[in-house]
């Protein structure tokens, strides 16, 4: 298996501001945002609604621009969608007249590598414990099952940057626990940049080596936390109780002092 090459993501300067269509108001998603970010790392994204955690996955994968300042993948401008920045959604985005295999294998028949790359797809099947319902279509589906699929085949493509929208908010606790087990050693095989939105600090902690607190009103970044434990981590030890309560205290206080 080819390795992934190295990417710096850097945010530099980075603002992003939406007009209301009902009212002559602008909306300060992001203001002045600067971050980098490296391949080999699991980057977590958490804060309140509205601080601006999903509109950095979507100017990262080009989905929307900036309104000031640049996103850029070493160094080259981001401009426009590339298959290397593969993004899951907070809800399944799945071809409804395609069965579950055929859906995660879409990216490979696109690029006609199915055939010799159908050990991926029957994997990928067992990791999300759906092999019993390749032939089944999205409607047939729960909507936790469609997420795992969906997550199944951005999985797949194995891009160079993985952006996921709160990926398994939609899973049962047991179901959400056991998946993110298996994102992570599936990440620890390439070692690719992951960059993850989750309103669950626990879930933030367990799978991020950082963890970027934002803060709304507009969207910015007050804490950047290094979490450096080995995987898996258990979630009752003294260093994750301490990132826990350091976090929370940020998202409780962030904003209120001066920078």
């Amino acid at each position: 298996m080819a390795e992934n090459r190295h990417v710096t993501l850097k945010l530099e300067g980075v603002s992003k501001s939406f007009a209301k269509v009902e009212a002559d108001e602008v909306t300060h998603a992001l203001d002045n945002v600067s971050v980098t970010m490296e391949s080999g790392e699991f980057i977590s994204l958490v804060g309140p609604s509205g601080c601006g955690k999903s509109t950095i996955l979507r100017l990262v994968t080009a989905l929307i621009p900036p309104t000031a300042g640049k996103v850029t993948v070493n160094g080259e401008e981001v401009t426009e969608p590339s298959p290397n920045r593969g993004m899951v959604f907070q809800k399944p985005t799945l071809f409804p007249w395609l069965t579950v295999e055929k859906n995660i294998g879409f990216s490979l028949q696109v690029q006609g590598k199915l055939k010799e790359n159908q050990h991926k797809v029957d994997r990928m099947l067992k990791v999300i414990g759906l092999e019993s319902f390749r032939n089944d279509y999205p409607a047939q589906l729960s909507g936790g099952m469609a997420q795992r699929v969906a997550l199944a085949r951005t999985l797949i493509s194995e891009p160079e940057i993985l952006t996921l929208d709160e990926p398994l908010g939609a899973l049962d606790a047991f179901t959400r626990m056991n998946m993110q087990d298996e994102i992570l050693d599936i990440w620890k095989e390439r070692k690719q940049l992951a960059l993850m939105v989750t309103h669950d600090v626990d879930e933030a902690i367990y799978m991020g080596t950082r963890v970027l607190v934002m803060d709304a009103n507009p969207g910015r970044i007050v804490a950047d936390i290094k979490i450096p434990d080995a995987y898996p981590r258990d979630r009752s030890s003294e260093s994750f109780v301490k990132y826990r309560n350091e976090i929370l205290n940020k998202l409780h206080f962030g904003g209120k002092h001066e920078e």
